[in-house]
């Protein structure tokens, strides 16, 4: 591990007044989720309505395979892809035999005598090991934030996958991060690398493939908090958290998980008390960032752990997603909260928990705070929930209709809610305790990353196209 004792990184004279010149003059968007992990986004003179003919600025065909939402720092975006290179089909499964007629349909009725042979039992299924015979080159690409031209690309790795993918996903679903002076891209169970703005590689690290739930890959991505980065990696063999140090990639702390795979991004609580790190799971913990330390944990319930912790002020609100006849969860944390503040059965509040809906239609996209509410998007049928976010209580409940599956998450913009689905139809609301859809927006791909800000435009990364809305 690494000696902490050392100073700091600190910047030199110069190359501080740059990076201050960059953040003051543009809107950066470091990580998923935006600048505070929170999709209010805070830039000024956005359009409200878009098309294929409307508002698009410029729009850059996407090489190869990508749910990771890009990234924004000063005149440059950045994403990640997985581009096949060649990949085998997958094998054809074996029919099982059929089905042996009766013995009595067949004259060969089986008594003491005359014992009915047995049935045949169907052959076993070969595991599939296809994808060791394909191989994939992961490419992290810079494009100019004016114009979509592509500034630089570079190949992280080249070769066949470390593990196994569902057919519906691909091997690039984490979104990188920045502090200005490096970006940071962890793909999936291929390492993480460490780039400068330029793309000149200064690091990479291992840190080891396992299996995932039914092949449906990794989704965590990596965050930043002062000199460290925290890359949360949990699966079906050995789940862990660990913190590195953010300029030499040197392990700081590991933690060991009890947690199978999850999808949900570590969020950075900085609130009055002091700074946690929230990781979910079926049981959320707080970490001290320094130390790895746990602070709290709270069982959480749900199904998926895939929507990422939102917070204001000295609350935090996080949930599970439901699956069938597993409902989903919604928790409201206060800031100061210690050891295990988890619900007995029956509670709906104890001395860390402010509020508790233990069946909420929590869901694939993440909780979005604003201006005292908390809206909640379906991951299908259009369904958009509104709560109090003080108290927990439902304001409304409405559907919208010509809605998708939704997996991206909303956001909120000049007093307006908008969320789009993956068939790209951005619906946008009014914000507040009344519910008023204002108008749809639609563009022609299948969008699940979530969008990223630059100073006067949207991105919007689709499976084809990223495409820069601004006036």
């Amino acid at each position: 591990m690494l000696n902490r004792s050392r100073q700091p990184f600190i910047l030199t004279g110069a190359l501080f007044l740059l990076v201050l010149l960059v953040t003051s003059c543009t809107q950066n968007w470091p990580q998923f989720r935006g600048p505070e992990s929170n999709m209010v986004v805070t830039a000024k003179n956005l359009p409200d309505t878009w098309s294929p003919s409307e508002n698009i600025r410029w729009s850059t065909p996407i090489d190869g395979e990508s749910w990771t939402s890009p990234v924004v720092w000063g005149d440059k975006v950045f994403m990640i892809s997985a581009v096949p290179v060649k990949v085998a089909p997958a094998p054809e499964r074996q029919a099982p035999p059929p089905p042996r007629p009766p013995a009595e349909a067949s004259g060969n009725a089986g008594n003491a005598q005359n014992p009915a042979p047995p049935a045949q039992a169907p052959p076993a299924q070969e595991e599939d090991k296809s994808y060791l015979e394909d191989v994939y080159r992961w490419e992290v690409s810079c494009l100019d934030v004016e114009t979509g031209e592509l500034l630089w690309k570079q190949v992280a790795m080249e070769g066949s996958p470390r593990t196994k993918k569902h057919r519906a996903t691909n091997y690039a679903s984490e979104t990188p991060v920045t502090d200005g002076l490096r970006l940071y891209a962890y793909i999936g169970m291929n390492g993480l690398y460490c780039y400068d703005l330029e793309g000149a590689l200064l690091w990479k690290k291992d840190l080891g493939a396992y299996p995932t739930l039914n092949g449906w890959g990794t989704g965590s991505s990596p965050v930043l908090f002062k000199d460290m980065i925290f890359v949360q990696v949990d699966n079906e063999e050995s789940s862990f958290l660990v913190a590195l140090d953010s300029e030499s990639g040197e392990e700081i702390w590991k933690k060991e998980r009890e947690e199978l795979t999850n999808y949900s991004t570590p969020f950075i609580w900085k609130n009055s008390v002091r700074t946690e790190l929230v990781c979910g799971g079926k049981k959320a913990l707080s970490y001290d960032p320094q130390t790895g330390e746990v602070i709290w944990e709270l069982s959480v319930g749900g199904h998926y752990n895939i929507p990422s912790p939102v917070a204001g002020k000295d609350m935090l609100y996080l949930g599970n997603a439901a699956y069938r006849d597993t409902p989903g969860t919604l928790f409201c944390v206060r800031a100061g909260a210690e050891g295990d503040i988890s619900l007995a059965e029956g509670e709906t509040s104890s001395s860390g928990v402010v509020w508790a809906n233990l069946d909420a239609p929590t869901d694939k996209p993440s909780p979005l705070l604003y201006e005292g509410l908390l809206y909640l998007v379906s991951g299908r049928g259009g369904e958009i929930t509104c709560y109090d976010a003080a108290t927990g209580e439902q304001v409304y409940k409405e559907k919208v209709d010509n809605v998708a599956a939704c997996w991206a998450s909303p956001w909120a913009y000049e007093d307006k809610i908008f969320f789009f689905d993956e068939k790209g139809v951005t619906s946008v609301l009014k914000a507040g305790r009344t519910f008023e859809l204002l108008h749809q927006n639609s563009l022609d791909d299948k969008f699940w990353a979530s969008i990223a800000v630059t100073r006067d435009a949207y991105l919007m990364k689709g499976t084809e196209q990223i495409y820069c809305i601004g006036y």
